[in-house]
């Protein structure tokens, strides 16, 4: 499985349009709008890097108020929410 954050910038009035398109693709786990540098944090779990690079660079052309881009990729989870699970009985 292969996490991303992708971080975008939106036109100014299509934040909560994008937003919504993006939480219906498939490969989208969780969207947030955020403050700061950018507007919105797209979590991204794909199976394989090139679903990754199909999804940024053919899927998220299509929607009309993407400026631009950041994505990262996650190489580890340090997640409080996965340790405590882990160890739970």
């Amino acid at each position: 499985m292969v996490t991303s954050i992708i971080l975008l910038n939106i036109k100014r009035n299509k934040v909560n349009e994008v937003a919504e398109q993006l939480t219906e693709m498939k490969g989208i786990s969780e969207v947030y709008s955020v403050t700061g540098n950018y507007d919105l944090v797209v979590i991204a779990r794909v199976k394989t890097n090139d679903e990754l690079a199909d999804l940024v660079t053919n899927s998220f052309v299509k929607i009309e108020g993407i400026e631009k881009t950041d994505t990262m990729l996650a190489f580890k989870s340090y997640s409080k929410h996965d340790l405590d699970a882990m160890f739970s009985i």
